[in-house]
């Protein structure tokens, strides 16, 4: 593009550009007034920026509002949907999205460090003997008894205590090493 052509569109998106806005505002009316003129804006850096122009544009005006219809449809064809934090969380309720992320009650960093204990203290158990782990998961995940186990495995009762507690012992030992690992991350 000729300096002298740059030029003359430069004027004329200075003199058209409120113009130019209030078109694509009537066009785009549920956004921001600022975003028609980021669209009147990025039409004329695009105009700019083309260095492919050889030919002159015989209707200057008409080249640029057919740029910006272009523009404002592509903008249709990308719009994704907005979510204000001021909007309601449902038609029922006074309370808003920025509400609900502020909420005390809710605290993102204890939930993140309750599962991270959680999956090392799976792993732990993971990580015992067969008879330690199969005492473990008797007594804590399916509520059984030591006796009624001792009894079903023929398996002394001081035995299956000393199990336990060792099997407790290396958990807490797994447990207390990945806490000092994640202490220092």
């Amino acid at each position: 593009m000729r300096d002298k052509s740059k030029e003359t569109i430069g004027l004329f998106f200075i003199r058209e550009y409120h113009k130019l806005v209030g078109f694509v505002r009537k066009r785009i009316d549920d956004e921001a007034s600022r975003d028609a003129e980021d669209v009147v804006q990025d039409v004329m850096a695009g105009i700019f920026d083309t260095a492919d122009i050889t030919l002159p544009i015989e209707n200057l005006a008409s080249y640029i509002y057919q740029s910006l219809k272009n523009k404002i449809v592509d903008l249709f064809r990308k719009k994704k949907n907005v979510i204000s934090l001021d909007q309601a969380v449902s038609k029922n309720s006074h309370q808003t999205l920025k509400d609900v992320l502020q909420d005390p009650r809710i605290n993102i960093e204890k939930e993140w460090e309750t599962k991270e204990i959680c999956r090392y203290l799976y792993k732990a158990i993971d990580s015992l003997e067969k008879e330690e782990k199969a005492i473990i998961i008797a007594t804590e995940f399916e509520n059984r008894s030591f006796q009624e186990m001792s009894a079903e495995w023929n398996i002394p009762l001081g035995t299956l205590l000393s199990r336990k507690s060792r099997a407790l012992k290396k958990i807490q030992k797994a447990l207390l090493n990945n806490k000092n690992l994640l202490m220092e991350v």
